[in-house]
Order: structure tokens, then C-alpha cells, then sequence
């Protein structure tokens, strides 16, 4: 502790569960900043995997359909997952089947990409599947 005090420097215990405990003589100021400064470092480093969501209707027209599978490809190739909603309005519940086979060929146009993490599954009035990005 003298020589800390000498120095105009704290004593900072590092493992107090060894015997001895581990002591180092450092500014704590500095110490904490550099902690702070790492964490900082490390949140910025990690990665986060955010689901992007599309909403796509049952009567969607063959462009605005390929709009769509080409902002999905776009999320894919930034290793985002994809969630396709397919919304059904009114009498369009009648056609489920049809809504699960849009989003089949949707997942037909992008299989060099994803792979399918969840089969179109129904849900009250939407249908929805979840594509993951193919690991290269």
C-alpha cells in the first residue's frame, strides 16, 4: 500500500480468491475507463440477429411479388432471417391452401440463399414462414 501511495496510484485487487490475494498498483480511474472502453468494443463487435419481417397479400401481382423475393434476397445476403407473413383479409381464409403455395414458390425462388427454418404454418388469418440464410 506504500508503494501505491508513493506512486499517487490506487491499489487494485485483481483475484481476491487466490492465496495470496492478487494486487496490482494502477490509477482506478484509468482502469474503470478501459473496462467501459471494452465493453463498448465488444457490444459494437457482436452481432446482432434481427428477423426482417415481409407482408405479402394472397392477391399480389407477379412484379410486386418479385419486388419482394428481391428485398428478401437482400436480407439473406446480410445473413438477416426472413419472416413472410402472407395476410388473409375476408373470404381469402377460404383459399389457405393457396396462400401456403405462394409462399412455397417463394421459398422455391430463394433455396440457393435460405433454407427453410419453419414450413408456411397458418395462423388465424396469416400464414407465415421463417427463412434462414444457407451458410456457405
Amino acid at each position: 500500500m506504500l508503494k501505491a501511495e508513493e506512486a499517487g496510484l490506487d491499489l487494485i485487487e485483481v483475484s481476491p480468491n487466490d492465496n495470496p490475494p492478487v494486487c496490482k498498483i494502477e490509477d482506478y480511474g484509468k482502469l474503470v475507463y478501459k473496462q467501459k472502453k471494452l465493453e463498448k468494443k465488444n457490444k459494437n463487435k457482436q452481432k446482432t440477429n434481427e428477423i426482417k419481417g415481409l407482408r405479402l397479400s394472397i392477391a399480389i401481382s407477379d412484379h410486386d411479388f418479385d419486388v419482394k423475393v428481391a428485398q428478401a434476397e437482400r436480407f439473406l445476403k446480410t445473413a438477416h432471417p426472413v419472416k413472410v407473413a402472407l395476410i388473409l383479409k375476408g373470404r381469402e381464409v377460404a383459399y389457405r391452401d393457396m396462400a401456403i403455395e405462394k409462399l412455397q414458390v417463394f421459398a422455391e425462388k430463394l433455396k440457393e440463399l435460405s433454407q427453410v427454418e419453419q414450413m408456411p404454418k397458418s395462423q388465424g388469418y396469416n400464414v407465415f414462414m421463417i427463412l434462414n440464410p444457407r451458410k456457405n
